[in-house]
């Protein structure tokens, strides 16, 4: 195999995303640097700022780089806390799809495939599972806004409009 195609194939196993950790408990922002930290072998330092839309609780908006997966492991990591609401993307790269993950209380986690301008991709077969399951237009409607992850867009809103104008940490993956 040539230099040029392994540096090629390495390139692509990079790629970028943000967290957008929307609402968090003063007291467990420690834990979510280290939970970073422990995911990109690095510390994590993040500016932490009040959310309007959630009184005694902060958020912060974390870019980082690293291996294709690190959103997975980054959304694995937070797991531990299911009082945190967070959404976590990954640029899609020559050989894989962007994505992005999204956290709400009480409703679990959603996960998207995304285009390079941020739509949400609904893959054929899921499609075709939604058809066959629908047995009325409303069922293909509300199976559609699952898909699409609308439940999770509108409780997310409030707290993404605390973001706007916030500073934002870059952090990079020390593998």
């Amino acid at each position: 195999m040539s230099s040029a195609r392994t540096g090629s194939n390495s390139a692509a196993k990079t790629t970028r995303g943000v967290v957008f950790m929307h609402c968090c408990p003063s007291a467990l922002a420690p834990h979510v640097e280290w939970a970073l930290a422990g995911v990109l072998a690095r510390p994590a330092r993040l500016e932490w700022v009040g959310q309007p839309a959630a009184p005694q609780h902060l958020r912060a908006e974390v870019a980082w780089s690293g291996p294709v997966g690190t959103a997975a492991a980054i959304a694995a990591a937070l797991r531990a806390w299911p009082m945190l609401v967070f959404e976590i993307t990954e640029d899609g790269t020559a050989i894989t799809d962007g994505e992005r993950l999204a956290y709400v209380p009480g409703r679990g986690f959603h996960r998207s495939a995304v285009s390079a301008n941020g739509d949400v991709i609904v893959g054929e077969e899921r499609l075709r599972g939604l058809l066959s399951r629908a047995r009325t237009v409303e069922e293909y409607r509300h199976g559609l806004t699952e898909l699409l992850g609308s439940a999770w867009d509108a409780e997310l809103e409030p707290y993404r409009a605390g973001g706007d104008g916030a500073p934002v940490t870059l952090l990079h993956s020390a593998g």
